[in-house]
């Protein structure tokens, strides 16, 4: 019987999110709710033949793959996954399932898009009205010491302009703000279409009242949001990151965070993750955290879950479906 190990389960909500008893008396299912860091997972994942993964929040690296002599086959969500070694997977015979198949065409699942900009909006609120400071010091028998900003009349500049920055526009909106946008290839009627307005990237950092990132990670954004773009902004302005982490240079953020270049941050992504529990986010004033929450919705997990459930079945009933690496079928 294929054993099979559903990983970073952190809320206890995968078994509910999809039809687990389809494997009935073809696989056995473990559900893991806690990270598990390399050493403890080459471990705890030696008996498992298929790894079901959630976005990037196991890393998969050849040093791990290596040690799982039993393991045949992991799925992903999306066509890729960024800390997966492929390449690795491929060598040691291990098939990668991607998503993309009918349970994402459910019409159930039709607004799950609108999960993470739904987020971003609510992380910006309370960002610049300091909710998650005034709801600290209300339970430790606190009142207000703060002032907050008004959104209306002010500038919000987004980072890109794709799926998630094209509703946080008309967010923004709503809330009669002023809209401004830059990506690498962001057109001038393209922004138009959106009710923004194209500017450059220097420009963006030094109008905005707010910067928001929705740009995807790669090798033209790691780090794009450096020291320097920090202290184009004004020290009342806030930043707000649902994208990834490793946009913004940590350490370049943590000091501008210290020294007063900008007001403040809302945060829902990190370069590591889960957040080490001793990191300076974490005790910074200025600081609004969110535990990487942008997609992490009932329907967005059951629509992710249904179709890596629907590979595992394929793969249990010996035909794999949707294979990133078919050259893994002929080793």
């Amino acid at each position: 019987m294929v054993k099979v190990a559903v990983l970073d389960d952190y809320a206890h909500a995968a078994a509910g999110s999809a039809d687990w008893g389809r494997l009935a008396g073809k696989a056995e299912v473990v559900f893991f709710d806690r990270h598990l860091p390399e050493a403890e997972a080459a471990e705890a994942l030696a008996p498992f033949d298929v790894l079901c993964t959630m976005r990037e929040r196991m890393a998969l690296p050849g040093s791990l793959i290596a040690r799982l002599p039993k393991l045949k086959m992991i799925t992903i969500v999306g066509l890729r996954l960024t800390n997966l070694d492929l390449d690795a997977a491929t060598r040691a015979g291990v098939i990668v399932c991607h998503s993309g198949g009918p349970a994402l065409r459910d019409p159930r699942f039709a607004r799950i898009g609108a999960a993470t900009p739904e987020l971003s909006w609510g992380l910006l609120i309370a960002t610049v009205r300091g909710l998650a400071r005034a709801d600290r010091r209300m339970r430790e028998g606190f009142w207000q010491d703060r002032v907050g900003t008004v959104l209306a009349g002010r500038t919000l500049g987004l980072l890109g302009l794709g799926r998630i920055g094209k509703r946080m526009a008309r967010y923004a909106k709503a809330f009669e703000m002023e809209v401004v946008a830059w990506s690498q290839n962001l057109t001038t009627e393209a922004a138009a279409a959106e009710g923004a307005r194209r500017v450059e990237k220097d420009e963006l950092f030094s109008l905005s009242d707010v910067v928001s990132i929705h740009l995807v990670l790669s090798d033209r954004t790691r780090g794009l949001v450096s020291a320097r773009e920090l202290r184009l902004m004004r020290p009342t302005a806030f930043l707000i990151n649902t994208s990834r982490g490793p946009i913004v240079v940590e350490r370049d953020l943590i000091e501008a965070l210290r020294g007063g270049t900008i007001a403040g941050v809302g945060l829902d992504v990190f370069d590591t993750e889960p957040l080490p529990a001793d990191h300076p986010f974490r005790s910074m004033d200025n600081v609004t955290l969110t535990p990487h929450l942008g997609y992490v919705t009932a329907e967005t997990l059951a629509a992710w879950y249904e179709d890596s459930l629907e590979a595992i079945v394929a793969f249990a009933d010996g035909a794999p479906i949707r294979v990133s690496n078919p050259e893994a079928l002929e080793r």
